[in-house]
């Protein structure tokens, strides 16, 4: 009991600095800093170019395909393999390609613990960062691009945008004042050195990621 007087004697002067602070501005430290202005020197190289390289050198696995049919070659190619039986897709524009293009191996279930694959749209490539841009707007929603071992994702280049402030702009275009509830950039596989500074790959999400990258539409 000796000790209460003490303690809230700290206590009190603990919260009369942070009342004198909140109403106390600080200066800005850098007055002539535009934040609208961008931080970093643009490339002069093409999007598709910046995001493969600094994707690949993420431990992403990058293929570029010039057309859709391309794709659906290629794709059939990597599931034989890499012995996929079961590539869960619920994006209805990837299962009308899939059906058309006789990809037996795609499924539409819900039982995550089955699938090899979650082959999932997105929302944009960011060039800068090598980073996949989601939402819980799209088909996929939270979970498809989580909990399979191995996220499969399928763009074009039109989805190709510089920077994360650009596809956060994107996002406030496309949904306008109805954003959706969840927005994250993806970069590479899922990693953690947490346990004995060990690089582990997949510790809280897929351990290896595809990106398809499709030239043209249609």
């Amino acid at each position: 009991m000796a000790d209460q007087p003490q303690q809230q004697t700290a206590k009190g002067r603990l919260l009369a600095k942070v009342r004198e602070a909140l109403l106390t501005s600080t200066p800005q430290p850098f007055p002539d800093v535009d934040p609208n202005t961008a931080f970093y020197h643009r490339s002069t190289e093409p999007l598709e170019i910046q995001f493969a390289e600094r994707f690949t050198a993420l431990q992403g696995k990058f293929l570029y395909c010039e057309n859709v049919r391309e794709f659906m070659v290629n794709l059939k190619a990597l599931a034989d393999e890499q012995e996929w039986r079961h590539l869960f897709v619920w994006d209805h524009q990837l299962q009308d390609l899939f059906i058309k293009s006789n990809f037996k191996k795609a499924r539409i279930g819900r039982d995550l613990a089955k699938a090899d694959v979650g082959v999932t749209l997105c929302e944009a490539l960011v060039a800068r960062t090598g980073s996949v841009l989601l939402s819980s707007k799209l088909a996929s929603g939270r979970s498809l691009p989580i909990f399979p071992p191995v996220h499969l994702v399928v763009a074009f280049t039109d989805q190709l945008v510089d920077d994360m402030h650009a596809g956060l702009q994107l996002m406030k275009t496309k949904y306008e004042q109805k954003l959706p509830s969840m927005i994250y950039f993806a970069t590479g596989p899922s990693r953690t050195a947490d346990i004995e500074k060990t690089l582990v790959l997949g510790a809280h999400g897929p351990k290896e990621v595809f990106v398809f990258l499709i030239d043209k539409r249609g």
